[in-house]
């Protein structure tokens, strides 16, 4: 697991790769522009460049960008259906000049609208970003199953992944507070290898590309997605460090999203304390193991 976290961009798309060195990360998540405007970057070959190159010289092995928080695919407003389409798809062109582990995306809502053709309408634009972008994944975030939000469970995920083609490019990013909340108790191994393999039944794990590791500021099943730091909400130490040890998230790239302590986000000591629950999640499995094979 390539622990990280969501860094700024500020200054340019390199700077990012110097933040996430700072303080420890692994991994890091970025933003492709501001996430509550619909201006597109201008990033060139020269940024795209001046990236890979950072993160050739850094302890950062990937990135994933998260898709702006305006898009909305399942909108029956032709104008903002739209814009949705180009914010996705200069997402995914930046996604790929920067060799991005992909592209995470919040399907869309559905606004008071029908279910049946929201879902219609979020796999067209869907489709529509991947047909005009060349190689980067784009993965769908299973959300925290608030109503009307697509994407809150393994079902509506797999419909939404059916209607958009199926195709090898779309992916699944799953998040531990929007999986508590969403009333997937993950905060023991077997009832998360239980959820996993329901995901891989519905989903496939296949398509599994990135995991957002966040403690729950909301109860069980709430519906309400409200992160908190590290070990510090409704899931606790003992669950996040069941998350963060899983076997099949080997690998992945896992965001940290918290509010961090002075609520500018993550910094070095939740890296670390998220790498230390990792570490107390993996002693735990093997003394399982270890007395099962007693």
């Amino acid at each position: 697991m390539l622990i990280g976290a969501h860094v700024s961009t500020a200054g340019g798309l390199d700077k990012a790769i110097v933040r996430g060195a700072e303080i420890g990360c692994e991994s890091i998540q970025i933003f492709n522009q501001s996430p509550r405007m619909w201006r597109p970057t201008k990033y060139g070959p020269d940024d795209f460049a001046a990236f890979r190159g950072a993160m050739e010289d850094s302890p950062i092995e990937a990135v994933v960008i998260h898709a702006v928080y305006l898009i909305n695919c399942a909108t029956k407003d032709s104008a903002l259906r739209k814009k949705s389409l180009a914010s996705l798809t200069h997402a995914l062109r930046i996604g790929g000049g920067i060799g991005a582990a992909g592209v995470v995306l919040h399907p869309g809502a559905q606004k008071g609208e029908a279910l049946g053709p929201s879902m219609k309408r979020a796999a067209k634009v869907i489709a529509a970003a991947l047909d005009d972008s060349e190689s980067c994944p784009l993965l769908l975030e299973q959300t925290a199953g608030h109503k009307g939000l697509l994407g809150r469970d393994f079902d509506q995920t797999a419909e939404l992944i059916e209607l958009a083609g199926s195709g090898k490019r779309l992916g699944l990013c799953l998040d531990s507070c929007h999986l508590f909340v969403q009333g997937y108790d993950i905060t023991d191994e077997a009832r998360l290898t239980e959820i996993l393999d329901e995901a891989d039944e519905k989903v496939g794990l296949e398509r599994l590309r990135c995991v957002h590791v966040n403690d729950a500021a909301a109860p069980l099943g709430s519906c309400r997605d409200r992160h908190a730091n590290v070990g510090q909400g409704e899931m606790g130490k003992g669950g996040l460090a069941a998350f963060l040890s899983e076997p099949r998230f080997e690998g992945l790239p896992a965001t940290l999203e918290t509010p961090g302590p002075n609520k500018k986000g993550p910094d070095k000591d939740e890296v670390q304390a998220a790498k230390r629950l990792r570490k107390a999640g993996l002693k735990h499995r093997g003394e399982a193991l270890f007395d099962l094979d007693a």
